[in-house]
């Protein structure tokens, strides 16, 4: 059984606040089951990483709690988050404009790495 999960946010688009909501809240509970959990935030998702921009969605228009707020719930219960470093480019960002529980930036290669050679790890995109 894997003892690890990533979950890769490519097609995720942050302006569609309703989107964002199930692949954070399944990290979170996976993180509270014990699981090593990453997050990898990339094309469009990767501006949940820039500060500022996850403060101001929302899964459901008029809930009090900002997408912001739920990546800190994931981050305390574990989770791990990585932004993919094309979307500095990108996105016109530098590491210090990442969110302080980004933890850190990586590449495709790592990705592929992860996926091909070890085989502790399960892979859920959206």
């Amino acid at each position: 059984m894997a003892s690890k999960l990533v979950i890769v946010m490519a097609n995720t688009d942050p302006r569609n606040g309703e989107e964002l909501g199930a692949p954070i809240f399944q990290a979170t509970v996976a993180a509270a089951m014990e699981y090593e959990v990453d997050v990898i935030c990339t094309a469009t998702a990767g501006r949940l990483m820039k500060k500022g921009v996850a403060e101001t969605l929302f899964v459901k228009e008029g809930s009090p709690k900002s997408v912001y707020d739920f990546i800190k719930d994931a981050h305390e219960a574990g989770v791990k988050f990585y932004c993919c470093s094309p979307n500095l480019d990108l996105f016109d960002m530098a590491q210090d404009d990442l969110i302080p529980e980004c933890a850190g930036i990586i590449g495709g290669a790592h990705l592929i790495e992860e996926v091909m050679e070890n085989d502790d790890v399960k892979v859920m995109t959206y």
